[in-house]
C-alpha cells in the first residue's frame, strides 16, 4: 500500500490570475489562523474515525473532505492532530479577499489552498482540485460555500469525485456549546472549555461515468448523509 509521507511544510497554495489578494487579507488570516489554534486548544475533543483516515496505509490513496462552510473553525486543528503527520491536503478557498484570509488561516496547520469556488473561477478550480489529487493531495470542500445555500451540497464535489475516483470522506462536528454568528451560513464557534465531537464518517466511493439521474441520486446521498451530522 502507498503511504503519504510526512509533510515537511503546507503544500504550495495556488496563485493564479483572478484571484484577489492583499497584505490586510494574508495579515488578518494568519490571524484568525493562530486564534483558531489557541482557541481548540481549550476543547475537549471527541475524535470518531470511522473511514480510518487517521491510520497510515488505510486509505492509500488521495481523498475529498467535504464539511459543511459553517464547521470550518474545529476541524483544522483536529486535521492536523490526527492526520497531518502522514498525510497532506489542500482546501478549496474562494477567490475572493476573504477567500485568501482563510488559505492563510489553514495554512497555519499545514493545509495548503486552491482557490476558486461555484460563483467565481469554478472550471479552474475543479482542474486545481484534480491536481492536487493527482499528486496524492487530499482536497477538502466545503460543498454548500462560498455563499449558500446552506448545507446543500453543490454539483462540483461529485464531479470531483466522479472524475478522479478519489473516495468523498463526510465529516461531521457536533459542538456542546456554541455560538452562531449572523451569517448566511450561521457560522459556529465552540465556546472555550466546551466538549466538540468531530466525526470522519465511512467513505462513500462515487463511481466514473454517471448518467443525470445517477449523478442527482449520489449527490443527494451526500447532502443527506451530511445533514444527518449537522448542527
Amino acid at each position: 500500500m502507498q503511504n503519504h509521507p510526512k509533510p515537511d511544510a503546507a503544500p504550495m497554495s495556488q496563485n493564479p490570475s483572478g484571484v484577489r489578494e492583499s497584505r490586510k487579507s494574508h495579515f488578518l488570516g494568519k490571524l484568525a489562523g493562530h486564534l483558531m489554534k489557541a482557541w481548540g486548544a481549550t476543547l475537549r475533543v471527541e475524535f470518531i474515525d470511522r473511514c480510518g483516515l487517521s491510520r497510515p496505509g488505510a486509505i492509500p490513496g488521495p481523498a475529498i473532505y467535504c464539511l459543511w462552510h459553517n464547521h470550518i473553525f474545529t476541524v483544522p486543528r483536529v486535521w492536523q492532530k490526527f492526520c497531518g503527520q502522514h498525510r497532506r491536503a489542500v482546501v478549496l478557498t474562494s477567490a475572493s479577499h476573504d477567500g485568501n484570509a482563510l488559505a492563510k488561516a489553514v495554512g497555519v496547520f499545514g493545509l495548503g489552498a486552491v482557490r476558486g469556488s461555484s460563483s467565481r473561477r469554478a472550471v479552474a478550480a475543479l482542474v486545481g482540485l484534480r491536481k492536487a489529487l493527482r499528486e496524492n493531495l487530499d482536497a477538502s470542500i466545503t460543498p454548500d460555500g462560498p455563499r449558500g445555500p446552506r448545507h446543500v451540497v453543490q454539483a462540483g464535489i461529485i464531479k470531483l469525485a466522479e472524475a478522479s475516483g478519489a473516495p468523498i470522506i463526510p465529516m461531521h462536528v457536533e459542538y456542546s456549546a456554541f455560538r452562531e454568528l449572523n451569517t448566511w451560513d450561521r457560522f459556529a464557534i465552540p465556546k472555550p472549555f466546551s466538549h466538540v465531537r468531530v466525526i470522519f464518517d465511512e467513505a462513500l466511493a462515487v463511481p466514473p461515468n454517471l448518467s443525470e439521474t445517477e449523478f442527482e441520486h449520489w449527490r443527494l446521498r451526500l447532502e443527506e448523509t451530511m445533514r444527518r451530522g449537522a448542527c
